[in-house]
C-alpha cells in the first residue's frame, strides 16, 4: 500500500495542550466520534500518565470509536508505558506512542546524557511497549535540529526491537522544507529494515512551515502524517490536517490517497473550533470564512463566469455549500447584480446603476457589505417612490429628563411636525408620527441587532407592526439605533399605503394638524 497516506490526527493531545482549550471526557469522545467520522486511521487520545481526566479520556474514547487505532503518548519510562497499556484496555486497535528527544539540545541539557545511552533508552522502552501492544511507535523527539547519521542509528536500533511507526518530528519548526524532505530520504536510503516500518511525519508551525514540510516529508516516502484539525497545538501549531488532506486530493503528482471524507471537514473544523474556543482565522487554508470568499471585482468576474477562474478546491469538496462574493469598495457591478438575484431582486439597468452609485459610498465606509446594507440600499432607491418620508428627527433624552421627540415628515411634498413625549426615545418619536397620520398600529415586534461591531458601525432594526388585522414588516438601518427604528416603522406604514390607499387618503388622515 505504497500509495496509502495515513492520517494520524493528535488534536485530542497536542491541540488540545493550548493553554483554555482543554476539554471534558464528554467532550473528547464527542471529537473522536467526528474524528472517525471524518475517516481518521489513528486517534492519539491522550497522554494517560499525565492525569487521572487524560486516563479517563482515553479510556472512554477506546470504548467509544470502533475502528480508528487508539493511540496513547508516554515518554520513555516504563511506569509510562504500563499506565498507557492499562488506558488502552478496551481499545479494538490499539498502539503505543513513546520515545524520548535525540537532539543535541535534548540530550545534553534536557536529560544530561549521551548519544549511546539515549539508544539505549530508545530501545528499551519499544521493547518495553511491545510486550504490552503489536502497534508501537516510536517518537526521536526534536529529530528536527539532529544529525542524520544519528538519527539514522537511532530510527534502525528501534525498528530492530520491535517498533512499527518511526515518528520524526520537527519539534520546534526548525526546518526548511528540503531540509526536513532530505531527512526523511536519509533515513528510507540509510536505515536497514525501514521497509518494516511506517515513517510518520510530526511537524510544529513555528516558522510556518508545518503543512510544507510535511508534503516534503511524504514526497519522499513518508506514509503517515501527524496532524490536528485547524493546525492547533502548542506555540504556534501543528500541521493541519485539512491542508494535508486537500494538497493530496488536488494533486495527484504526490501519488498517495487518505481516507479522509474531505466533506466533513468544515463541520468539524467548526466543531473543534466551538468546543476548543479556539476561533478560525478568517484567512485560515480551507476553512477560514474567506478562504472561499471573492471581494476584488476582478476575481469576482471571473468566479461568476466559472469557478475554476480563481478556486482550485470546489468548496463543495469541503462540505461549504458555495463560494461567497464579499461585497466591498473593489466590487463591480456584476458582483452587485448577482447579489441581488441572490436576493430575489430584480432591478432595471439604470435602477442598478443607482444603486451601485449608493454602494460604493457606503463600501467606501464599511468594510464588509452584507444583505442586511445591501436591502437597505435598495430601499434608499425606494425611498424617492415612497409617500411619507422622514425630513427631521429630533430627540432629548437622558437619566432626568422627560424623553421628547420631534418629528418632520414628508408626505407627498407636504411637510408636517409634531413633538410628543414618551417612555423612551423611540416611543416618544413613534407617538409623534402617530399624531400626524392618524392611523390604528399595534407594534408586534421590535429588533435591534448589531450589523458589524464596533459603537459607530450600522445597527439595524426590524418592525412587525399590525394594522388592520394584518402584519406590515419594516426595516431600517442607520448608526444611529433612534433613526433606524424610525425608518423601519415608517418603512412599515409606507407599505400600508401600497397596499392600496393613495396620497389622497392620506392626507385626510392629517385632519387639524395642517391648520
Amino acid at each position: 500500500m505504497e500509495n496509502r497516506l495515513f492520517i494520524f490526527d493528535t488534536t485530542l493531545r497536542d491541540g488540545e495542550q493550548v493553554p483554555g482549550c482543554q476539554l471534558n471526557s464528554v467532550e473528547k469522545i464527542e471529537v473522536a466520534k467526528a474524528l472517525e467520522e471524518l475517516g481518521v486511521d489513528v486517534i492519539e487520545a491522550g497522554f494517560p500518565i499525565s492525569s487521572p481526566g487524560d486516563f479517563n479520556s482515553v479510556v472512554e474514547i477506546s470504548k467509544a470509536v470502533t475502528w480508528p487505532t487508539i493511540c496513547a503518548l508516554s515518554r520513555a519510562v516504563e511506569k509510562d508505558i504500563e499506565v498507557a497499556a492499562q488506558a488502552l484496555k478496551y481499545a479494538k486497535r490499539k498502539r503505543i506512542h513513546t520515545g524520548i528527544g535525540t537532539s543535541y539540545y535534548h540530550i545534553n541539557y534536557k536529560f544530561n546524557s549521551n548519544q549511546d545511552e539515549i539508544i539505549e533508552r530508545a530501545i528499551a522502552c519499544v521493547k518495553y511497549a511491545k510486550s504490552f501492544v503489536e502497534d508501537v511507535e516510536f517518537y526521536a523527539e526534536d529529530a528536527g535540529r539532529t544529525e542524520n547519521e544519528y538519527l539514522a542509528k537511532v530510527i534502525e536500533a528501534v525498528i530492530k526491537a520491535g517498533a512499527t511507526v518511526v515518528n520524526i518530528p520537527d519539534t520546534t519548526g526548525y526546518c526548511l522544507p528540503e531540509q526536513y524532505g532530505e531527512k526523511i530520504k536519509y533515513l528510507y536510503e540509510n536505515v536497514k529494515g525501514i521497509d518494516r516500518a511506517v515513517i510518520s511525519t510530526h511537524c510544529h508551525n513555528d516558522l510556518g512551515m508545518a503543512t510544507a514540510n510535511s508534503i516534503a516529508g511524504i514526497t519522499n516516502g513518508a506514509r503517515q502524517v501527524e496532524v490536528t484539525v485547524n493546525g492547533i497545538g502548542e506555540r504556534a501549531g501543528n500541521t493541519s490536517l485539512e491542508e494535508v488532506a486537500l494538497i493530496v486530493k488536488s494533486h495527484d503528482s504526490l501519488k498517495v490517497e487518505t481516507n479522509i471524507n474531505t466533506k466533513k471537514i468544515y463541520k468539524t473544523s467548526c466543531m473543534i473550533s466551538s468546543l476548543m474556543n479556539m476561533p478560525i482565522q478568517p484567512n485560515k487554508a480551507i476553512v477560514g470564512r474567506n478562504a472561499f470568499s471573492h471581494s476584488s471585482g476582478i476575481h469576482q468576474d471571473g468566479v461568476l463566469k466559472r469557478r475554476e477562474n480563481y478556486e482550485i478546491i470546489d468548496p463543495a469538496d469541503v462540505g461549504i455549500n458555495e463560494s461567497s462574493i464579499l461585497l466591498t469598495a473593489r466590487s463591480g457591478r456584476a458582483a452587485l447584480n448577482n447579489r441581488l438575484e441572490i436576493l430575489d431582486i430584480k432591478l432595471s439597468k439604470e435602477r442598478l446603476d443607482s444603486v451601485y452609485e449608493e454602494f460604493l459610498l457606503l463600501a467606501d465606509k464599511k468594510k464588509d457589505i452584507n444583505d442586511d446594507d445591501i436591502m437597505l440600499l435598495v430601499g434608499d432607491v425606494k425611498t424617492e417612490e415612497r409617500r411619507i418620508k422622514l425630513d427631521l428627527l429630533q430627540v432629548v433624552t437622558g437619566k432626568s429628563l422627560i424623553p421628547m421627540a420631534t418629528i418632520q415628515l414628508d408626505i407627498a411634498g407636504e411637510k408636517f411636525s409634531a413633538t410628543k413625549s414618551g417612555n423612551g426615545p423611540v416611543d416618544a418619536a413613534i407617538k409623534s408620527i402617530k399624531s400626524i397620520i392618524h392611523r390604528k398600529t399595534k407594534l408586534q415586534e421590535f429588533l435591534i441587532q448589531a450589523m458589524t461591531r464596533g459603537s459607530d458601525d450600522i445597527g439595524k432594526v426590524h418592525m412587525q407592526v399590525l394594522h388592520d388585522e394584518q402584519v406590515y414588516y419594516g426595516f431600517g438601518a442607520n448608526t444611529d439605533i433612534i433613526t433606524a427604528s424610525i425608518e423601519a416603522y415608517l418603512d412599515a406604514i409606507n407599505k400600508m399605503s401600497h397596499n392600496g390607499r393613495q396620497v389622497n387618503q392620506q392626507k385626510e388622515l392629517i385632519e387639524d394638524n395642517n391648520k
